[in-house]
């Protein structure tokens, strides 16, 4: 009989565990403080902030968890929308050492053909080696480019782009949003849910549709969002469990954390995405539960799920943030 197999993120953690292990507690601490203050930032992409093996192992420890569990939440949304469909070649782009490449590997079974793009040497050579920890990533391909207008991405099926706008200028996000929409059959884009995450998505979803693509996830639709400019965001949320290394640069002792993310998950295929989606926490009252919702009609909304719903009302008890409403089976 065959032991049942280690979750993709349990891998990945004891990976970034063994690594970490070898840089003292306190350096490791520093160089994430010092990371985290520059390296999301206005940082050039010819002039990667990711200086040595020690910066690399340090960031990677600290946010390879986080972006991989926000990236497969938006993988495992797309998947719902386009259930008959895995990819047969997925190109990472600003992959660095390799956090949604993991991730595409934890949506889909199978091996098959993957190239990293990233400018940072110490970062690709950090995901190769952590990349040996799991088989299905061992001939992944790893491979030093300039992220922007100059980036030549190959036809493949799947392109994933995550956290990496934020780093570029408008020109050069424009750039790298038409060349994955030209060279993939799908396209999934991750940023942090902050505001300004929620505009570079949306920047990136409207090049995306201009370019023929249809929306899977997040929205219900392929129209313009229904929020009004600053008014409000769209993003979500992921849980992550905390590393050691994540205690004692944040403090505190909660096992884990939650990550906000914005995203969007468009193909060049046919797809059927939601009726409508979770956008905030549901609020749960005694006898109902409140659900906002965006729906197919482009519309923001509120819902208010009684007991009287019967089974829709258990679902609602059950609904989380960023889900598909009504569950599978059901009707609004």
């Amino acid at each position: 009989m065959n032991a049942p197999a280690v979750p993709a993120a349990d891998v990945l953690r004891a990976a970034l565990a063994g690594l970490v292990d070898g840089l003292p507690p306190r350096q490791a601490a520093q160089a994430v403080e010092r990371l985290i203050a520059n390296y999301r930032g206005a940082t050039p992409t010819d002039a990667p902030i990711l200086r040595d093996r020690a910066d690399v192992v340090a960031y990677a420890a600290y946010r390879m968890p986080a972006t991989f569990e926000a990236v497969r939440s938006a993988l495992a949304a797309f998947a719902a929308a386009a259930p008959d469909w895995a990819p047969g070649s997925h190109v990472d782009v600003g992959g660095g050492t390799g956090a949604a490449t993991w991730a595409v590997g934890a949506t889909w079974d199978g091996v098959r053909p993957v190239t990293v793009l990233d400018w940072a040497e110490p970062a690709l050579a950090l995901g190769r080696e952590i990349a040996a920890a799991n088989p299905a990533l061992r001939d992944v391909r790893w491979q030093r480019s300039r992220i922007g207008s100059a980036l030549t991405v190959e036809s493949t099926d799947l392109v994933t782009v995550s956290y990496v706008l934020n780093e570029l200028t408008a020109a050069d996000r424009a750039a790298l949003v038409d060349a994955a929409a030209s060279a993939a059959q799908a396209v999934v884009i991750v940023e942090a849910g902050t505001p300004a995450g929620y505009e570079r998505v949306i920047e990136a979803r409207d090049r995306l549709v201009a370019a023929g693509l249809h929306v899977a996830a997040p929205c219900p639709h392929s129209a313009a969002c229904p929020i009004v400019p600053g008014t409000d965001w769209c993003h979500f949320s992921a849980r992550v469990s905390r590393s050691s290394l994540h205690r004692q640069v944040k403090g505190g002792s909660l096992a884990y954390e939650d990550e906000k993310f914005s995203y969007v998950a468009a193909a060049r295929f046919p797809v059927a995405p939601a009726a409508s989606r979770v956008v905030r926490r549901p609020q749960i009252r005694k006898g109902q539960v409140l659900l906002d919702l965006c729906e197919r009609d482009e519309q923001l909304r509120r819902r208010t799920v009684t007991k009287r719903h019967g089974d829709q009302y258990k679902a609602a008890r059950d609904a989380d943030w960023g889900d598909a409403w009504p569950p599978a089976g059901e009707e609004a």
